[in-house]
Order: structure tokens, then sequence, then C-alpha cells
């Protein structure tokens, strides 16, 4: 065979592969987008007392993807600015007990910080109370303590509002505290008691004087833990679970639906 025969017929030297591409810094960048995407929004739950949590709310934040995280009212100082909503729970004291409770002034400072970036807030029954005060609203010793279900009347407004699910259903209430209506809020439900039951900001901020977050199980506990205050204004324990039981279920089905009315729209 001829050299060039010979030449013809050998294999080809074998390619080493090249090596695998460094990722772009563009590729990392949608790596990084795509991973947030998928991040839960955090929904930062405020809780003033150790019986104070979501009850029923709970529920309707996980359906429409919230990741919730409690956060105890005295450590204030380490609340996110990034939450996607805040919700600020009740408590047994008043707003205006800031020398016995003094987190309370960064509580507030934080709800005006975060209210004056329009971020989504929703403050229940002290919650609203702190909100207000955040808004430049006075709160104070009402004129009764109410403690049971109770009427809440949806005004004009409230009816164009997700408290228009609350219409007619009696809510649970339990405080003795009033606030004034903010500057440029909206009234949107009074009592018999109470003309400020609730009010809002845009879309963007809730306040509820009442509790409609409160599920079966919170309501022993919240009667054991206030059993004095109940006795001390003629409140009958009996009573009250007669009470639970007559309107609790069709409260926990509006409170369902006004909560996801809100949240859907923030």
């Amino acid at each position: 065979m001829s050299h060039l025969a010979e030449a013809l017929e050998a294999p080809e030297p074998a390619v080493a592969p090249e090596p695998a591409a460094t990722p772009k810094p563009a590729a990392v960048a949608d790596a990084r987008e795509v991973s947030a995407a998928l991040a839960r929004p955090i929904a930062l739950v405020l809780q003033n007392a150790k019986l104070a949590h979501l009850g029923s709310f709970a529920a309707v934040l996980e359906s429409r993807g919230y990741e919730i995280r409690y956060l105890p009212a005295e450590q204030i100082a380490d609340a996110p600015d990034d939450a996607a909503v805040v919700i600020v729970l009740g408590g047994d004291m008043g707003v205006y007990e800031k020398v016995a409770f003094p987190h309370l002034v960064g509580e507030v400072a934080f709800l005006a910080h975060r209210l004056a970036a329009e971020r989504p807030t929703l403050g229940v029954c002290l919650g609203a109370q702190l909100m207000a005060e955040a808004l430049g609203a006075s709160v104070t010793r009402g004129k009764t303590t109410e403690i049971g279900f109770r009427a809440i009347i949806p005004t004009e407004a409230g009816r164009d509002s997700p408290l228009r699910h609350i219409a007619g259903i009696p809510m649970m209430q339990w405080h003795g505290d009033t606030f004034g209506l903010p500057a440029g809020a909206t009234r949107l439900a009074s009592s018999a008691a109470y003309s400020n039951e609730a009010f809002r900001l845009g879309d963007y901020a809730l306040a509820v004087q009442f509790h409609p977050e409160l599920a079966d199980s919170m309501y022993e506990e919240w009667m054991a833990d206030g059993a004095a205050e109940m006795a001390e204004h003629g409140v009958d324990p009996a009573d009250l679970r007669a009470q639970r039981d007559a309107h609790g279920a069709a409260m926990q089905t509006a409170a369902a639906a006004m909560l996801g009315e809100w949240l859907d729209g923030v």
C-alpha cells in the first residue's frame, strides 16, 4: 500500500470537546428574575396579644398564595419594609397606653411610614385604632364596652366596598375604645354604639373595629382570658356561646369574602 493510501485510510485524530460556555450575565439575571417570580408574597402579621391570631383569615391568605409570617409587636423594630401585605391584629391595651406598652410608639411609626407609601395594610380592632392614630386621628376610651355580636351597618361607600359582604350579618365585637375618622379616609360602617366601625384609604388600607377573623376555637380561649372583663360588664359566657352558635358560621363566610375581595384589589 502506498503512503498516500495509508494516509487516506488512517482515522482522523479525535477532537477535544470545547469547554462549556460560562453563563452570560444576562442569563444569570434571567434566572434571578424567575426565582423572584416564584417567591411567595409575604403577609406580615403584627401580633399585639398571644391569643390574637388570624383565625379564619389564614385560609384566605394561603389560598391566594401568601406566606404568613407572625411578628410580636414588641419586635416591631425587626419588621421588614417590603411585606406585600401587613395585617395588624388586636390586643388588650389602648393606643394611648404608650408608657405601659412602649412598643406602641414604634408600631404607630411603622404604620405611618407604610401608609404614607400607600402599601397594603389591614387593621383589626386595636390594629384599626393604631392605623387611625398613625394617620393623625385620635383614639380614646369609648362610651361603652362591647362584647358579643352586634349589627354593623355599612355606609353607602361601604356597600360599594369589600364590607358589602357583611351587610345584615352580626359581627363579633370586643372593644371599649374608639377612634376618630382620619383625614382623607372614607367611613365604611357604623354601629348603634359607634359611628366609626370601619374606614378605608384608597384600595390599599382597610381598618375594621370588629373581629371578623374569629374562628370557632378562639372563642373559648378569649372567654377564659377575658373572664374578669366579661363579668365586669355583665356578659354571660353561655349567652356569648349562643351568639357564636347563631352567627359565627355566617360571619366567617362573610369575613372570607370581605378579605378576599380586598386582597384581590390591592
